[in-house]
Formats: structure tokens, C-alpha cells, sequence
């Protein structure tokens, strides 16, 4: 399988990276903005790098040739959405995983929900991610939406809890580990269970009203 990170000097994608490197044979393509400063290959023969832009088409097509699966790691602006989006059906790429954020749909219940929408409910970015998730569901492309809670670092704890669509959000935080692994758990499973769904995905036994590093 060849895959693209698109976003990949972010924190999930540096992690997703190293996973694909040391547990797959898949080739990868990493793709950032100054991605050839800020990002190294280790396999030449299956790793590269492109150096571009979300909304650089041209670019984007390059780096799409041959590719069966796209990973997004930031929907905050729907203008980058849409091009990569033109840019698949263009290509004739149809996987795509993408990082969102809680909230979208106004999903996540109690208290909690009140301090998420305090803390990111009014944002530009938020409105942003919103439009970006509706275009993906409106894509038909073979799209998995993951809605994630809110990140922090904790090594070896790879635990998550996935909501569906149309269910109350469960989670108050994870760790970008656990993130991580469900994404290889995505990409790795054969089935199509994960197609053209919306995730939640928080860490069992987090349903507190705010993260415990806040």
C-alpha cells in the first residue's frame, strides 16, 4: 500500500510515520509545508518528500500518483479541504482518514460539552472544521472522519473509545499514542467497516467535565 500524510511534520503524523516504518512494508509519502527542512526519510526505497502547500493542486497531484490511501492530519481551513478533495477525485484516489475535532455536531453532552464549546465552539477554525467535514461526507469518496477530543502525550497508552455518528461523545481527552494506533488499526483492517463513517474518539473512563491538563 502507498500512503500519504499530508500534514506530516504534525504530532500524530511523526508518530503515524514511525509506525508505518517499523510494523509495515507500505511506502509513504510525507508531505508538509517546508517538509524537505523539517522531515528526513529513513527507507529511501519506500519513504519521500514533498515539499507543498494544502491548496498547491499541482503539487498535490504529484504527490497523489499511485497513492491508495490519503491521511489528513488538520481540517482547520476548507479551502485546503476542498482542494484536496478536487484533488483526489482528480487523482483517483477514494481512502481518505482525516482529523477533525469534537463538537462538529454539537455531539458532545453536559458539562463537558459547555467547556468545549467555551474553549473552541465560537472559533473561526471550528466553523472551518465543520465546512471541511461536510464536504468530506459529501464527497463519496471512501472517507473515515475522526473526531477527535482533546490530545496530550503519554508513552505506551495507545487506549481509545470510538463513538459513532448520531451517538453522545464519550472522552475528555486522549493520547495522541492511542490516536495513532486507531489510525493503524484503520488502515490495516481489510474490511470496509470504517467507510464513510464519523468517529468520536476519546480514552475510556475520561467523562469528566474538562481534560485533566486544563
Amino acid at each position: 500500500m502507498k500512503i500519504l500524510i499530508l500534514g506530516a511534520a504534525g504530532q500524530i503524523s511523526s508518530m503515524l510515520t514511525n509506525e508505518l516504518r517499523n510494523k509495515t512494508d507500505h511506502s509513504i509519502v510525507l508531505y508538509a509545508r517546508n517538509g524537505l527542512k523539517r522531515l528526513t526519510t529513513i527507507y529511501d526505497s519506500r519513504e519521500v518528500i514533498f515539499d507543498g502547500d494544502f491548496k498547491d493542486k499541482d503539487k498535490l497531484i504529484d504527490a497523489m500518483k499511485d497513492v491508495d490511501l490519503v491521511y489528513i492530519n488538520d481540517m482547520g481551513d476548507d479551502v485546503s479541504t476542498k482542494t484536496i478533495i478536487d484533488t483526489m477525485h482528480n487523482a483517483g484516489v477514494r481512502r481518505v482518514i482525516a482529523a477533525s475535532v469534537l463538537g462538529i455536531y454539537d455531539e458532545v453532552p453536559g458539562a463537558f460539552g459547555e467547556w468545549n464549546k467555551r474553549m473552541i465552539g465560537g472559533s473561526p477554525r471550528m466553523r472551518s472544521q465543520i465546512e471541511s467535514a461536510r464536504m468530506l461526507e459529501n464527497s463519496n469518496l471512501d472517507y473515515t472522519l475522526l473526531r477527535l477530543t482533546w490530545l496530550y502525550n503519554q508513552g505506551g497508552n495507545t487506549k481509545y473509545l470510538i463513538t459513532q455518528k448520531g451517538e453522545p461523545f464519550k472522552g475528555a481527552q486522549v493520547t495522541r499514542q492511542a490516536v495513532t494506533q486507531l489510525i493503524m488499526d484503520i488502515i490495516e483492517e481489510k474490511s470496509a467497516k470504517y467507510h464513510q463513517t464519523s468517529l468520536g474518539v476519546g480514552e475510556p473512563g475520561t467523562d469528566w467535565a474538562k481534560p485533566s491538563f486544563y
